[in-house]
């Protein structure tokens, strides 16, 4: 039996009677960029967040980028953040003109380790960009002892992880900023790019939606050099029909993950921690293949037509654009021995029994 990775059509088909109507709606608005769609998903957001301020932007790397915009940070600054994660986590503290700071991942939950950020923290350190990978929050309570007693900016990127949450309290409610990705693969995706940064600083807030707009705080005045971070209105609008879902999707994704769990054990495969005072919305489910057979397994499910992939293979310290930063193979084993044996499988809630069954069964026997 084929299964793909992510079936986007499956959610499609269950929804299209409510996001057709949405669609029809900004479509005879004629009102496509900001407005009140927007301002009413970002309303929905903060609620559901818990935040006092949500402000949509254009993508998950957008929110970074304007995040570190907002509190100030470029040239000279230094931002401790984590090679195992997506480019755009990274790529964003160098667009801003500052330095990322690599600290090791936890070889168990793939965060950040916070037992090893002390020792990164340096007199141009300035803020501390841990992720939330795969759906499951950092040591954010941690994390942020730690930016107290140094009087550090934490900017927190939750692109895949939405509605998780840390000692009962959820993705927002931690960090002085944190951002989201509502890229159409995500848990909460959209027909296209899209972002959102959440706050419950006022002032942090309004910087942000004025450096979306070009630094524009009124027509054709500029106060800060910003960019075009803007959200549409469409994609406001398709989210505001998916985040009536989020919570059943994401209880669905637990469920397929326990399956999983249940059945990959005493097998090879060493199934996804998640810490008892953390609850994961599985954006994947990230299991390893140690004793270097990862790229075997791969291959034979791919063959099977079963959906899978790496995320990430080379961490972000051993990638071309930062060799300026000086690092070699060895300097981050944790997050180098994660690029080589991690592999993502279908999780998504649409999932049928028989197409579960299909993907324990190829992997048991890859394995084999």
């Amino acid at each position: 039996m084929k299964v793909p990775l992510l079936d986007l059509k499956a959610q499609y088909a269950a929804l299209r009677d409510e996001i057709q109507p949405v669609i029809e709606t900004v479509c005879d608005s004629q009102y496509f960029i900001l407005g009140p769609q927007v301002q009413g998903f970002e309303e929905e957001i903060a609620a559901y967040c818990d935040t006092r301020h949500a402000v949509g932007v254009s993508s998950g790397t957008d929110a970074l980028i304007v995040s570190l915009m907002a509190c100030d940070i470029g040239s000279g600054d230094e931002v401790i953040t984590t090679p195992f994660t997506f480019f755009g986590t990274v790529g964003s503290i160098a667009r801003v003109g500052a330095k990322p700071v690599f600290v090791d991942s936890c070889p168990t939950c793939f965060n950040i380790d916070p037992a090893k950020i002390e020792a990164a923290i340096t007199e141009h350190t300035k803020a501390i960009m841990p992720v939330d990978l795969f759906g499951q929050m950092a040591d954010m309570r941690r994390i942020m002892e730690i930016a107290r007693k140094h009087d550090l900016i934490v900017i927190e990127d939750s692109a895949q992880s939405i509605g998780a949450a840390h000692h009962g309290k959820k993705t927002g409610q931690y960090a002085h900023l944190t951002t989201f990705s509502f890229f159409p693969s995500k848990n909460l995706g959209g027909f296209g790019d899209g972002g959102m940064v959440v706050t419950d600083d006022a002032e942090l807030a309004q910087k942000c939606r004025v450096l979306r707009m070009h630094g524009e705080t009124k027509r054709y005045h500029h106060s800060f050099i910003g960019g075009n971070f803007r959200l549409d209105a469409l994609q406001a609008a398709i989210l505001r029909v998916k985040l009536r879902h989020l919570d059943g999707w994401s209880a669905k994704r637990r469920e397929n993950a326990a399956y999983y769990d249940e059945k990959f054990v005493d097998t090879p495969v060493v199934t996804p921690t998640v810490y008892d005072y953390n609850k994961s919305i599985y954006n994947q489910y990230t299991i390893m293949i140690p004793k270097g057979r990862r790229d075997q397994v791969q291959a034979h499910l791919t063959e099977l037509g079963v959906g899978c992939a790496v995320y990430y293979p080379i961490p972000l310290h051993l990638q071309e654009c930062f060799a300026y930063l000086n690092h070699k193979p060895g300097d981050f084993p944790s997050s180098e021995v994660a690029a080589g044996e991690v592999l993502s499988l279908p999780i998504y809630p649409e999932l049928t029994d028989a197409q579960k069954n299909a993907v324990v069964a190829a992997v048991t026997k890859a394995c084999g």
